[in-house]
């Protein structure tokens, strides 16, 4: 693919949220690769929500070092 990163590791994660707050509660439910200009991005979900919304978060450090989960 040659709109993905170098890495082919995601480079944030795509999770469902219920609730607000401390309650709240974040489900992992795909992941998305931003394309080499970034202006747009890949996103592969393993489920997709009906419920809650929808948050794309950057993969952060530790997160990369588990592959991205």
């Amino acid at each position: 693919m040659s709109n993905t990163n170098d890495t082919n590791r995601p480079t944030h994660n795509i999770f469902q949220v219920l609730g607000d707050g401390k309650d709240a509660i974040w489900l992992r439910v795909g992941a998305a690769w931003m394309h080499s200009d970034n202006r747009g991005a890949q996103l592969v979900f393993n489920s997709f929500p009906l419920t809650g919304r929808i948050v794309m978060r950057e993969v952060g450090e530790k997160q990369a070092e588990n592959g991205g989960q």
